[in-house]
């Protein structure tokens, strides 16, 4: 069979636009790359910059760069391409398919935050993908999503049958691994970071609890003695600004940095760097820097909401995202526990082993076998 994969959302920027979707799109697309498969796949892409050797490549207009351009040439011009290059099924590699025309297509859903969030989107988003997610879905042959919690939600809120959602789970690069403790103290060095330090990864916006985070770390520094400084890294999000108040409300200026957005090549280090993750979102498709910071040898605290007990399993310390007394205190007790923090590390790196992205391209290709059987 001949798939075409819409990967118009690939962007192999050093910045925000390389992490979250971006980081799927691109390590799946190498996986089913670098797949045992008679079948052809073409990637339909605005970013020049990606290369692949055994996919076939079409580029569409730097125009699809903005989102309006995107949505129209998704909508109107790719069916037609897609039916020149003799493309059998289409995969729409992030929510929306065209909705014209009669190709069989599969679709990756990511989360529902749009419907369970919709605060925490500009509006022209919110409204493209609450009203063009839910008609792609009840028309594609399969839907992907990224765990069994998306899954529930695709189920519900969009009623699509059970049968016809398949959950993959992200994989995990080799780049994060536990690195030579040389070369992480000279990335401290380097970057001014604490000796020991508390580390949050990921956007700073409301759905990811950042406020909360603050709460419970002032908590912290209330009962304890030891406390260690907390270093957030991700760029700025929606209400951002709410952030930074917050840490000075709280008087934590001197014991918070902010390190901004962390390029795909510096994150591996940054973990090791950390004495902990701290990630306690509201909700989450998956939650990548979960797994990231478990596959580098760092112990986790993360909330119990959406998707991320599956990703953290057994290994994780789950907090309920509303409990700041329970965040606090799990935050005290993994700083100064030693006995604690080898545990952690020695089941987060079993679980984050059972993640990868060659398992996922197998059960992609899997779905794609269905969807045409189907």
């Amino acid at each position: 069979m001949h798939v075409g994969l819409n990967a118009q959302l690939l962007a192999l920027d050093s910045t925000y636009r390389g992490a979250g979707i971006n980081t799927y799109i691109h390590q799946l697309l190498r996986a089913l790359e670098r797949l045992d498969s008679p079948h052809r796949l073409t990637v339909f892409t605005a970013e020049r910059r990606f290369r692949a050797g055994r996919l076939a490549v079409t580029y569409s207009a730097g125009a699809t760069r903005r989102p309006w351009g995107r949505v129209v040439w998704e909508q109107l011009a790719l069916p037609a391409i897609a039916r020149r290059r003799g493309v059998d099924l289409l995969h729409a590699m992030a929510f929306v398919a065209p909705l014209l025309g009669a190709m069989p297509t599969v679709v990756t859903v990511y989360d529902l935050s749009f419907l369970r969030f919709p605060e925490a989107f500009r509006p022209f988003n919110r409204w493209y993908l609450s009203r063009f997610t839910p008609l792609t879905v009840r028309r594609a042959r399969r839907v992907i999503t990224i765990s069994e919690s998306t899954r529930r939600d695709v189920v519900e809120l969009l009623g699509v049958p059970p049968d016809r959602v398949d959950v993959v789970y992200c994989g995990c690069d080799p780049a994060f691994r536990p690195l030579p403790e040389a070369e992480v103290a000279h990335f401290r060095r380097d970057r001014e970071l604490p000796e020991r330090f508390m580390l949050y990864v990921g956007t700073l916006e409301p759905r990811k609890n950042v406020l909360g985070l603050l709460a419970a770390y002032a908590r912290w520094r209330e009962v304890g003695s030891d406390v260690m400084p907390l270093v957030l890294a991700g760029a700025p999000g929606w209400y951002y600004d709410a952030v930074f108040r917050r840490v000075e409300a709280l008087g934590l200026a001197d014991a918070v940095r902010f390190v901004g957005f962390v390029a795909g090549e510096d994150l591996p280090l940054l973990y090791n760097a950390a004495a902990a993750l701290v990630y306690p979102s509201l909700f989450e498709g998956f939650g990548l820097p979960v797994l990231e910071a478990m596959a580098c040898g760092v112990p986790v605290i993360c909330s119990n909401a959406a998707s991320l007990p599956e990703v953290a399993g057994e290994a994780g310390w789950l907090v309920d995202p509303g409990d700041e007394i329970g965040l606090a205190e799990a935050m005290r007790q993994v700083a100064g526990d030693v006995a604690l923090r080898r545990e952690m590390v020695a089941k987060g790196l079993t679980r984050a082993a059972a993640f990868s992205w060659e398992s996922a391209a197998r059960q992609t290709m899997q779905v794609y076998e269905r969807a045409l059987d189907g």
